[in-house]
């Protein structure tokens, strides 16, 4: 049984979403750059560069998400957004797969 709780365990959208990502790492990559792609419109790709050398783990990292640029940086930058665009973003997310004929539920 788990003794913590990771940032995303406190919502059940959050959870179902990283659930997902790491179910779907391959297929749903380009997903995720799409999310990437609209936080730089809003901040800018350089900001996202240099936010993700200050978090990214020195070893390579341990972390199922780790492996994978893309994916790692959305999970980073999901995890440091304001709660109201994590839940924003995330519903987005399972509704753009939805539309697309992917069963989330």
């Amino acid at each position: 049984m788990q003794d913590f709780k990771r940032w995303y365990d406190y919502d059940p959208l959050l959870l179902k979403v990283i659930n997902i990502l790491k179910d779907y790492q391959t297929e749903l990559k380009e997903q995720a750059e799409i999310f990437l792609e609209n936080i730089e419109k809003k901040v800018s790709k350089e900001a996202i560069d240099k936010f993700y050398q200050m978090v990214k783990p020195l070893n390579g990292g341990q972390r199922w998400y780790d492996n994978d640029p893309v994916i790692s940086k959305t999970i980073e930058l999901l995890r440091v957004v304001p709660s109201d665009v994590q839940k924003e973003v995330a519903q987005n997310f399972i509704d753009s797969l939805k539309q697309k004929g992917v069963n989330v539920d």
